[in-house]
């Protein structure tokens, strides 16, 4: 009886544990004497799973088609094929509970994990903690009787000197280990180092993370959050006449300049610029000399702003029974460092009465104060890596190197990202699922 054959994943994160339950689980189904073996570098498997949703782990979307993925084409061809294996391109071969919509959702009810849904379709652990989903992956990790290699770094994968032949791994301290299969579950620079030259591969830079800009107003209010909408702008060119209605419009101010995206969302004001889910989402668009315009009342369209303005004033003076002043106005509205920092910007007093005519200045720093983009923020708090391996260079049925036959890229591997919202844990469960099913498949041909 020859040697057992090895699954070999490097990285012991999110897409790298779902590949490893993945491939475990179709090896001891099909009862192959084979290996799954995973590589972590630090000490401990699934530091970044405890790390994601400030400790809460939005593990997934109800609606996962619309994460705006980069690289969106291929994301989704990923996605059918990750589907149709999950739920059995004949329903005797499902991998996944059926019950679900989506493979994901199958496959965490089927190791125990159950999960609440909260505002725009994220998904998080009923325990509210991250634990709760490393928990049930590391249980499913050891029924499969995957081993866990931690305080163990791969620095390079040399693929096989013969076809047919076993995969290097050379590790940090000097030694090398074979593997006839090796799924690459770690982003950013690292995964550069470890792929064989010839791999095409996207330099990584840091995305979906607060974003810096010129500091005048965000100074004045930092840690200061604000629910309203966070729209980008980019200059040299015109937003089209028929869409100037579509998100408010401000009568002029952003002549020359283009709406490149609007999110609505908490905004947080930091020192250098601004944080929340809607800067996060909008850095992955941003660019030094863009601006930002903070929306304070997204509901109220700016075309019918000065009408919102005075009908608050007529309420206001039969209220209070006198002239009503600008820190009347703002008062309820926003709070006092707010609404200080848009009357500087609208050039008026607040001590004063509002004077007719005045509303027309103030309604567009309500529906927009601007704040120029610089970059991005600290980067320390930014939630993925853009770049990796190139999608053209990966099969879409199998997340396969093309050009190295048994090397799989998964995860933050991959060219790949998507805004807030459990968009990106999503792929990285998927892509790794698909993956470790393909890997134990291929070692079985």
């Amino acid at each position: 009886m020859g040697e057992a054959k090895t699954i070999a994943i490097i990285g012991g994160g999110a897409s790298g544990l779902a590949a490893a339950v993945a491939a475990g689980e179709a090896v001891r189904d099909a009862e192959d004497a084979a290996r799954v073996v995973v590589y972590e570098a630090s000490d401990r498997v699934g530091r970044s799973i405890l790390a994601t949703g400030n400790g809460r782990c939005n593990f997934s979307n109800a609606r996962p088609g619309e994460g705006d993925y980069r690289n969106a084409a291929f994301v989704r061809r990923v996605l059918l094929e990750f589907e149709g294996q999950a739920h059995g391109h004949v329903p005797s071969q499902a991998k996944t509970s059926t019950a679900y919509p989506n493979g994901v959702l199958g496959f965490f009810s089927d190791h125990g994990l159950m999960w609440r849904e909260e505002g725009e379709g994220r998904l998080y652990p009923l325990a509210n903690k991250a634990a709760s989903v490393l928990d049930c992956l590391r249980a499913a990790c050891a029924a499969a009787g995957v081993e866990e290699r931690v305080e163990c770094e791969v620095a390079a994968v040399e693929p096989p000197r013969a076809e047919g032949g076993p995969f290097t791994l050379r590790l940090a301290d000097g030694r090398f280990e074979r593997a006839d299969a090796v799924i690459v579950a770690v982003g950013g620079s690292v995964a550069r180092g470890l792929l064989p030259e010839g791999v095409p591969f996207r330099e990584p830079e840091p995305t979906l993370g607060p974003l810096a800009t010129e500091p005048r107003w965000p100074r004045r209010l930092d840690n200061i959050r604000v629910r309203g909408a966070l729209e980008l702008w980019r200059p040299g060119e015109e937003t089209p006449p028929e869409e100037r209605g579509r998100h408010g419009y401000p009568m002029g101010t952003h002549e020359g300049e283009r709406l490149a995206s609007r999110e609505v969302g908490e905004v947080m004001f930091r020192k250098y610029g601004v944080s929340g889910i809607a800067a996060f989402n909008l850095s992955r668009l941003a660019e030094p000399g863009d601006v930002l315009a903070v929306d304070f009342v997204p509901w109220v369209r700016l075309c019918d702003m000065e009408a919102f303005l005075n009908r608050r004033r007529k309420m206001l003076r039969a209220s209070l029974g006198h002239d009503v002043t600008w820190d009347d106005m703002l008062r309820g509205m926003v709070l006092a460092p707010v609404a200080d920092v848009l009357l500087e910007a609208a050039a008026l007093d607040g001590a004063r009465p509002v004077a007719k005519g005045e509303t027309v200045r103030m309604a567009p720093v309500l529906k927009g104060l601007r704040l120029p983009v610089t970059g991005l923020g600290d980067v320390k708090q930014c939630q993925v890596h853009r770049g990796g391996v190139s999608v053209r260079a990966v099969d879409d049925r199998t997340c396969e190197v093309r050009r190295v036959p048994g090397l799989y890229v998964v995860g933050e591997a991959l060219d790949v990202d998507a805004a807030c919202g459990g968009f990106n844990l999503h792929w990285a469960w998927a892509s790794g699922l698909l993956a470790g099913w393909s890997a134990a498949e291929r070692l079985r041909a």
